[in-house]
């Protein structure tokens, strides 16, 4: 029963078949017909070898194969005759791959990329000799070109990319010479016929990435030509200028080639002109980020730099890129010990002034941790700078410390934080440079005990006849007064007015010395101890015979001379004037203990005076005649050692020790009555210690110091005493 209805079904499906193909003409005629018009659109349709004349075939007149292809499409069979259409290009596709071949081995043999070109309007040919004629339609063509592309791509070579891309490139405006005195490359013509021909077989759409690479390519060489190292003026404007003159024309004939009106051609080219323009962006943000930390140093003259990496980072956003690039450099470059404290300070500055918060706050946390941070900020403060290359701009005014405020909202230069700013992000931005760096302690006591420091060593260090030194000096005090207030700086006033009387409650700590002036100095210091008691009978004088300078006058017999020396130089010339030859040994006993060192720097300033000669290894005799021969006998004597001088004033990080000495015994009771405790508990137990005013941090520092005296061992920040 299935079997009839499937002969039943079978049945009539032919008898349609046939009824639509013969037509209703008699018998079958009509078939007849049809077959000699499959005949005929098949032969027109079948590729040709367009390499070879001579196989031509039969020619049929266009008014055969426009009454086939009627006929056909009468019937419905276009499908079936398409089918077998594309199946003939498939079968003779190896004439086309016959071709590319030859072409590809020529030019890897050359590498002309006028043969690739060559090969483009070969294969245009082959599209054009195999293309169904118009009347079959356009889903028929369309069917046929997409067929054909597929053949294509699948066909080249993977080195056809790269020959591609040099074709594409040699049609872009070559970069000008590096030397001025070549001369410059031909501009390349416009190759309207080449980018018709990559459209016709798909090449535009197919390497779309590779032809934009070629101007990306040629913009990267621009601006690393120009840019590198042009930090004063922007550039990105002239970038740009030069992409119109130069890229622009260029992308024309690619994306706007069918553009009437200018109108039309910038609407074209808008969506691929804005992927250009930021590839401009983008290359020159990385490049100004490569160079970032040069650029800070480089500041304010580099401000033509900085513009542009604002406007850049306004459309490519790389700021985290830019942060990290910078704090990366930072470390490298900045931030170990083999910097100087005065470049830090400069960098952290700049890096302020740029508004780049989140770079500055690790160098912040490193100069707080870094001991000469503050004398070197202080240095700056009083004009204590060596290379007169100071951080405080001369024309900036003087001012009192900025304190934080509440941001005021109505200022129409107020800027919102970042969208990545963290928790560390120094919304209230001092916008004077000395707020800035005291910003980086907590507190500005440790600032005013260091100007404190400083100022004596300056005052200890002037001689009598250098009154301008002093009146120097009391401006700097009178101008700190105006930035630290006048409560702050009354420790120091009484220094500068009386730079001879040292009073313990306004002076820092002073070093110590065993020294015992001989002769007159002596009898000079005793008569003014018992005037000075006269006229301050409830003070106690305590001399300190190792500071200061002393204004000898000699007079031997053919010769007087008037120098300025340390007491210890005067000490030892006074006791020639008992008798003329002295021994080392008996000189350092009779000034008081000193070291061996000091003591023979001090003979040999004599001997450069040619006062003394020393006529035996450590004995010296006093030169009441000059000697010609001494001034030659002065190049070869042996050299002192010479120790680091010892600063005649405490600094304050000495000054710290020897305050938190006092404390080590509450520190030590504390670790062996209690055992193991954090730094922050030690921190809070000393702080019911009378007088006890240290901060977490510089009693860290002293628990570090503790640990390298094996006194206490730390491990994940518990302390506990070393047994």
């Amino acid at each position: 029963m299935a079997n009839e209805a499937l002969r039943t079904q079978v049945g009539a499906k032919w008898q349609e078949a046939f009824s639509r193909l013969n037509r209703g003409e008699p018998g079958i005629s009509g078939l007849m017909t049809f077959a000699q018009a499959w005949v005929i659109a098949t032969t027109v349709l079948r590729p040709k070898n367009i390499s070879d004349c001579s196989s031509t075939g039969k020619v049929y007149s266009a008014s055969d194969s426009r009454a086939a292809l009627a006929l056909i499409n009468q019937c419905r069979r276009l499908p079936a005759l398409l089918e077998t259409f594309l199946d003939d290009i498939r079968k003779h596709y190896h004439l086309i791959l016959y071709e590319i071949q030859g072409f590809m081995r020529q030019y890897e043999e050359s590498l002309d990329t006028s043969i690739i070109r060559t090969m483009v309007f070969r294969l245009v040919e082959w599209y054009k000799a195999w293309a169904p004629q118009p009347e079959l339609g356009n889903t028929i063509h369309a069917a046929y070109t997409l067929n054909y592309q597929t053949h294509l791509f699948s066909s080249l070579p993977p080195s056809f990319s790269s020959a591609f891309k040099n074709l594409c490139a040699s049609t872009l405006h070559v970069p000008e010479p590096d030397n001025e005195d070549e001369d410059p490359l031909p501009t390349p013509v416009p190759d309207l016929q080449m980018w018709e021909a990559f459209e016709t077989l798909g090449l535009i759409d197919r390497f779309e990435s590779i032809i934009a690479s070629v101007g990306y390519e040629r913009i990267e060489q621009h601006v690393l030509k120009t840019c590198t190292g042009q930090w004063e003026n922007p550039m990105l404007e002239q970038l740009r200028a030069w992409m119109s003159e130069r890229v622009v024309p260029w992308m024309l004939m690619i994306y706007a080639r069918n553009a009437s009106t200018p109108e039309e051609a910038r609407t074209m080219l808008q969506g691929v002109g804005s992927r250009f323009d930021f590839h401009i962006n983008k290359t020159l943000c990385d490049l100004r980020t490569r160079e970032i930390f040069d650029i800070i140093i480089d500041f304010p003259d580099s401000k033509g730099a900085l513009q542009d990496l604002q406007d850049c980072l306004q459309r490519v956003d790389q700021r985290t890129a830019l942060v990290t690039a910078l704090r990366k450099a930072n470390r490298k470059r900045l931030l170990h010990p083999g910097a100087d404290t005065k470049l830090i300070l400069a960098q952290y500055v700049s890096t302020i002034k740029l508004l780049l918060f989140k770079v500055a706050d690790p160098i912040r946390r490193y100069l707080r941790g870094r001991p000469d941070t503050i004398r070197s900020i202080v240095a700056n403060l009083v004009g204590d700078d060596d290379n007169g290359d100071s951080l405080v701009d001369e024309n900036e005014p003087i001012q009192p410390l900025q304190q934080p405020d509440v941001e005021d909202y109505s200022d129409p230069n107020w800027d919102p934080e970042p969208i990545d700013a963290g928790p560390e992000f120094r919304t209230n931005k001092p916008s004077d440079i000395i707020s800035t760096l005291v910003s980086i302690y907590d507190s500005k006591d440790l600032f005013v005990k260091e100007l404190q420091v400083l100022l004596a060593q300056r005052l200890l260090a002037i001689s009598n006849d250098e009154v301008e030194k002093v009146e120097k000096e009391r401006r700097n005090v009178e101008i700190l007064k105006i930035r630290f207030g006048e409560a702050a700086l009354q420790v120091c006033e009484p220094s500068v007015m009386h730079p001879t009387i040292l009073s313990s409650n306004f002076w820092p700590a002073l070093g110590s010395s065993d020294i015992v002036m001989p002769g007159q100095f002596q009898k000079l210091q005793e008569s003014y101890t018992r005037e000075f008691q006269i006229f301050k009978p409830d003070k106690r004088l305590k001399w300190f015979p190792h500071l200061g300078t002393v204004t000898v006058e000699l007079e031997l017999q053919d010769r007087t001379l008037e120098v300025n020396v340390p007491p210890l130089e005067a000490a030892f010339i006074e006791l020639f004037s008992q008798k003329n030859i002295w021994s080392l040994d008996e000189l350092m006993s009779a000034v008081g203990s000193i070291d061996k060192s000091a003591a023979l720097r001090a003979l040999l300033t004599w001997v450069d005076h040619g006062v003394l000669k020393e006529d035996e290894e450590n004995m010296f005799r006093l030169l009441e005649i000059k000697e010609e021969a001494a001034i030659r006998e002065r190049e070869h004597v042996r050299a002192a050692p010479v120790p680091d001088d010892v600063a005649p004033v405490a600094s304050l990080q000495q000054q710290q020790a020897e305050k938190m000495r006092v404390y080590w015994k509450f520190i030590e009771g504390m670790l062996t009555n209690l055992g193991q405790l954090p730094l922050d508990r030690i921190q809070s137990m000393l702080k019911l210690a009378p007088g006890y005013d240290q901060t977490v941090e510089q009693l860290g520092n002293f628990m570090d110091a503790a640990r390298r005296e094996d006194l206490v061992t730390v491990h994940d920040g518990i302390w506990k005493l070393k047994r």
